[in-house]
């Protein structure tokens, strides 16, 4: 009687300590997802709510994203990697480079004219910044490092056909490398968050932008620009820019195994290499509404090209000795990068 007094209060405890588990086992887990651009944009419709879905169906509805777009949580752009970093949001996608020399390693893909394809890029990138970025990454775990398809620029009064038409010209720039490239091409450069654009266009505070199609209807800038000017195709891409979909790693860490599995699995160089392609395909979409505004184009022949690109070597140049002199071996980390983006 006495061994079958003592078996029950044991017996108790383990059950209540098996529910508790299986509650935990359970628990939906629902994400809070922050990013700048607009719900309307092509970064939401077409990768993060797809991934969210997925993501949700591989737990069985355990994981759920909540997407805050547009800064809803507060802060600006630039605040994006703190605010996982920090835990005031769970996952983010954001631009390191707006945060001018932060991410010095990660910079090699946004160098003038290194990228080809949004979705070759991606793939690349993932492989360069694992490899060599992760100190620039602490405190966060990257799910997806992806570049977008390229820029264009995009002009209100005049239409860019050689280098001597950007002499003079207030060019809205995304990144530090960004700024320097178009200050050798001859413009006025002018750093600014996306968001900004398209009334910093309208009010004559810049006389264009160097943005990608995939955020021009978003944004509506072609209702405020005239003309676009996009390089010839067979050209590396004049300027691209290197984004990172970070979960804050406390957040992941607190995560039962079988969700990390879920959120691993939908992690790494090939579901970065579909963000990728995601901006890659989304360049046409961008680019018909301003066919359908009745904008002009015009596309930068290869030889005039080169010489934009003999104009921006400079600008690699200085991103070697600085990234060498911080430590790093420069030279060895752009020849990587040239590699991974070759093969």
């Amino acid at each position: 009687m006495k061994t079958r007094n003592l078996l029950q209060p044991l017996l108790a405890s383990l059950l209540l300590a098996c529910g508790a588990a299986q509650a935990q086992a359970d628990k939906v887990v629902t994400l809070r997802v922050h990013h700048f651009l607009p719900p309307s944009s092509n970064t939401q419709l077409k990768f993060l709510e797809p991934w969210c879905a997925k993501i949700n169906a591989e737990s069985a509805g355990r994981l759920k994203c909540q997407i805050y777009p547009a800064m809803q949580m507060g802060g600006t752009p630039p605040q994006l990697f703190d605010q996982a970093k920090d835990g005031v949001a769970d996952i983010v996608w954001a631009l390191p480079g707006y945060q001018a020399g932060r991410f010095l390693v990660t910079e090699a893909f946004e160098l003038p004219f290194m990228g080809v394809s949004g979705e070759k890029s991606s793939r690349a990138l993932w492989t360069y910044a694992t490899k060599n970025a992760t100190d620039e990454y602490k405190g966060v775990r990257p799910l997806v490092f992806h570049v977008i398809s390229g820029m264009a620029l995009h002009t209100t009064k005049k239409q860019v056909r050689t280098m001597d038409d950007l002499r003079g010209l207030k060019v809205r720039a995304p990144t530090r490398l960004a700024t320097r490239m178009l200050t050798a091409l001859g413009a006025t450069p002018v750093p600014m968050p996306v968001p900004l654009v398209t009334e910093s266009l309208a009010k004559g505070v810049i006389d264009g932008a160097m943005i990608p199609w995939e955020v021009v209807p978003a944004m509506k800038v072609q209702d405020v620009v005239k003309f676009h000017t996009e390089t010839d195709p067979i050209m590396p891409l004049l300027s691209t820019s290197a984004f990172v979909l970070a979960m804050n790693q406390a957040k992941y860490d607190s995560l039962p195994a079988d969700l990390k599995k879920v959120i691993d699995a939908n992690s790494g160089a090939e579901v970065s290499a579909w963000a990728g392609k995601v901006w890659d395909d989304a360049t046409l979409i961008g680019r018909q509404a301003a066919v359908e505004h009745k904008n002009t184009f015009y596309t930068v022949p290869a030889a005039e090209v080169k010489i934009w690109q003999k104009a921006a070597d400079s600008v690699t140049t200085e991103w070697v000795k600085e990234v060498t002199a911080k430590g790093y071996d420069g030279q060895k980390l752009l020849a990587e990068a040239q590699t991974l983006l070759s093969n």
